[in-house]
């Protein structure tokens, strides 16, 4: 009698066990969708950026879409679903990084391949050792970044280019900074009309290829840090770019293009006037420093912009709409509507962090935190400097995007960090309800 009854209270537990786990709370689309309105009321009242667009989703839901605010402060065009954003170093994983892992998971690359052995430029350098799997997690020791586009700027009265007192000589404000009125572009590299294999980088600006050399030279020498530790830098996401490309022997956005066909997605990639219109195209800031415009239709990050707006840092443009195809499909472990887009060994080997035992939670390539009270252990995604963001969470299948233009017009507004905007969303739709 009583192992019977031990029996009977075991078999209550397992059942028991079984139906809790199975019981898995469903989104509550309404209590999350009047949060978020009041989150981007006040992010709008208090102009934290002029507009934005916001995805919540799963792996085969979206819960909530909407879109918010205007293009810019003038007001005169709402922000649509088709509209497409800047997404800075966002980037980084849904660009060079997916292709990475498409070419890992197909055994045409290899994370521990050296970058001296696969881009012949680097063979003879102090960087030629430099594996692929260490610049996925930012352990090169590359310094953050180069200002590659200020050795195409001089003054003509000698003075630097920007000065923190407005004057005469500074009328224009850049950042926090006013520019010099005197500044001479480097006419052996850049021209403001076209010219045969000439890049363009803006609106009104080319650029002589030629210049490449040097920007790699100087990426060569770029290794000031402590290899092996992490020091995030958008040096890092160049190289991969090569390394792809010399690869391949294909250009970094044809490969993702060819990427984004499969998710039949159309309104992501880089140079967006080449494939939607100039009226669908997000601005971003007023450049009054090297492009003297304001930046719309190319790429905000000068970087980026030096290599005709196709680059491993920074580049792409997008809707939420697409970007929540991809969230979906790494969601759902690479297939996405009966293609297997991405092996799902290898989303698991991206998505982990492999170094966490030297303190460092990056993943390869995306951006992972080290878990607290908003950010989960299996958490990961990526953040933009334009003011963009998506993270997922495939342990209770949910994904966030949020897409804003605070840069617009200046880069000195940090008020929707300054406030953890992006955070607190995450946090709220991150919850187990």
């Amino acid at each position: 009698m009583k192992n019977t009854v031990i029996k009977a209270f075991l078999i209550l537990l397992v059942f028991s066990g079984i139906s809790c786990r199975s019981v898995k709370k469903s989104f509550d689309t309404k209590n999350n969708e009047v949060y978020i309105d009041s989150m981007f009321t006040n992010a709008l009242e208090k102009g934290f950026f002029p507009g934005a667009q916001i995805i919540v989703g799963s792996k085969d839901s979206i819960f909530i879409s909407k879109n918010y605010g205007f293009h810019d402060y003038s007001k005169t065009e709402v922000v649509k679903a088709e509209d497409v954003y800047d997404l800075a170093s966002m980037s980084k994983v849904l660009g060079a990084t997916i292709v990475a892992m498409r070419l890992v998971g197909e055994n045409k690359i290899n994370v521990e391949d050296r970058l001296g052995d696969v881009v012949a430029f680097y063979k003879n350098t102090s960087i030629a050792d430099l594996t692929l799997f260490e610049l996925l997690t930012h352990t090169t020791g590359l310094k953050p970044s180069i200002t590659f586009y200020q050795s195409l700027l001089s003054t003509s009265d000698g003075l630097p280019f920007l000065n923190t007192q407005k004057s005469e000589d500074y009328p224009e404000l850049f950042d926090n900074m006013y520019v010099n009125k005197n500044l001479v572009y480097d006419e052996k590299y850049l021209l403001f009309e076209p010219k045969e294999n000439y890049i363009q980088i803006s609106k009104n600006l080319w650029l002589n290829p030629e210049f490449y050399s040097s920007v790699y030279e100087k990426i060569a020498v770029a290794n000031t840090n402590p290899r092996g530790e992490y020091l995030y830098s958008d040096l890092n996401l160049l190289l991969i770019k090569q390394m792809i490309e010399s690869k391949t022997g294909s250009k970094l956005d044809q490969l993702t293009k060819g990427i984004y066909n499969e998710l039949g997605i159309s309104t992501i990639g880089f140079n967006p006037l080449q494939w939607t219109t100039e009226q669908n195209v997000i601005p971003t800031e007023i450049d009054n420093f090297f492009r003297k415009d304001t930046i719309k239709g190319y790429v905000h990050d000068e970087a980026a912009a030096i290599f005709g707006g196709v680059s491993g840092n920074a580049g792409l443009f997008s809707n939420a709409t697409s970007i929540s195809v991809i969230c979906q499909m790494l969601l759902n472990k690479g297939n996405y509507q009966g293609k297997q887009i991405l092996k799902t060994k290898i989303i698991r080997e991206f998505t982990k962090s492999p170094l966490v035992k030297k303190g460092i939670y990056r993943g390869l390539g995306f951006d992972k935190r080290k878990p607290n009270g908003i950010y989960k252990k299996n958490d990961f995604g990526h953040t933009g400097y334009t003011g963009t963001f998506f993270f997922l969470n495939p342990d209770n299948d949910r994904f966030l995007i949020i897409l804003s233009n605070r840069v617009s017009p200046s880069r000195s507004n940090t008020l929707m960090y300054k406030d953890y905007f992006t955070a607190k969303i995450w946090d709220k739709v991150n919850e187990n309800n």
